[in-house]
């Protein structure tokens, strides 16, 4: 007769045949990725050169994935709405986001309850893009020594638009009118679209934006004083970059597309192989091209350091200008 089976070793075994199902059905869970359509997460409002081109982005990358790729977009707070949606969604892969650069910056700025390392699975990177400073075409300011000017000797009435609080046109703006001593009053928008018809309406002075611009500025509708770059614009030469006119800044705001914390490397690399071979698509890459744009990929690993670093610079930075926020 055999002796009475152990129960220590009942549970050992069933907890083990538990776990070797688990396992199974997750596995069969990501050989049968996607089963249904993902969406993605565009921190911006709805018409503005990111929405657009992430659109074109997510309908090439849903023919390589055999799913549609719906956008929903989630505008407002410099980009960051998008974070609380990933902190909270299971990482299936079916909900995945934009990481522009002011989820970097944010946590070091404001309280906020995700944190874009700990809560975010790095998927790819796609490009980035670089600002400008702008005004109407009909405005009388034609370079930014006589927009410092206007501000020196009219103080108050200065009035310049931005795409957010905190954002790096913001950042930067506060850092050159620091630098000289002077104010503005500064106006923020949800996003591009908003913030140019502003400036082509006259409703702000200026605009400091991403070259999400370009179409405004070859219609004749807007006039580009200065870049962000580290380079002239072979679009735009006569421009000037903040650095030839005497500021030591260079600002680019590289993005790509993260999921929730957990998801499994078969998800994301499925992921990542879809948008991969959506972005290189030339229909994609003239897109961008429109905005003065070019791609920067990195894959999952390299990707995920590129946010580490991102994170840990843009501490540096806030704190250089004052900007962090207190302790606690």
């Amino acid at each position: 007769m055999s002796p009475p089976f152990n129960t220590d070793r009942r549970r050992l075994v069933l907890g083990g045949a538990t776990a070797l199902a688990l396992g199974r059905g997750a596995a069969r869970a990501a050989d049968s990725f996607p089963s249904k359509p993902v969406t993605l997460w565009v921190p911006w409002p709805a018409g503005g050169a990111t929405d657009i081109s992430l659109r074109l982005l997510a309908e090439l990358a849903g023919h390589a994935l055999g799913q549609r790729v719906l956008v929903q977009n989630r505008g407002g707070a410099g980009g960051t709405l998008a974070m609380p949606i990933l902190q909270q969604a299971e990482p299936d892969g079916y909900t995945i986001a934009q990481l522009p650069q002011t989820i970097f910056r944010a946590p070091h700025t404001q309280r906020v309850l995700w944190d874009p390392i700990r809560d975010v699975t790095p998927i790819i990177q796609i490009s980035g893009t670089t600002f400008g400073v702008l005004v109407n075409a009909s405005s009388a300011f034609r370079s930014l020594e006589e927009m410092f000017a206007f501000a020196r000797a009219r103080p108050g009435e200065l009035s310049i638009a931005t795409n957010g609080v905190g954002t790096t046109p913001h950042v930067v703006l506060e850092e050159l009118f620091t630098l000289r001593g002077l104010s503005y009053i500064h106006v923020p928008y949800k996003g591009t679209a908003e913030q140019l018809q502003a400036i082509s309406a006259g409703q702000v002075m200026a605009g400091v934006n991403s070259t999400g611009f370009g179409p405004a500025v070859e219609a004749g509708r807007l006039r580009l004083l200065a870049t962000f770059a580290a380079q002239r614009s072979k679009r735009w030469p006569s421009a000037p970059t903040l650095r030839e006119l005497g500021f030591d800044i260079v600002a680019m705001s590289p993005f790509g597309l993260g999921g929730p914390l957990g998801l499994s490397n078969a998800v994301r690399d499925t992921l990542h192989d879809a948008f991969k071979r959506a972005m290189f698509d030339p229909a994609f890459v003239n897109e961008i091209a429109k905005y003065d744009q070019e791609l920067a990929y990195l894959g999952p690993a390299d990707y995920a350091q590129a946010c580490r670093d991102a994170f840990a610079k843009e501490r540096v930075i806030v704190e250089r200008l004052g900007l962090a926020r207190p302790p606690g």
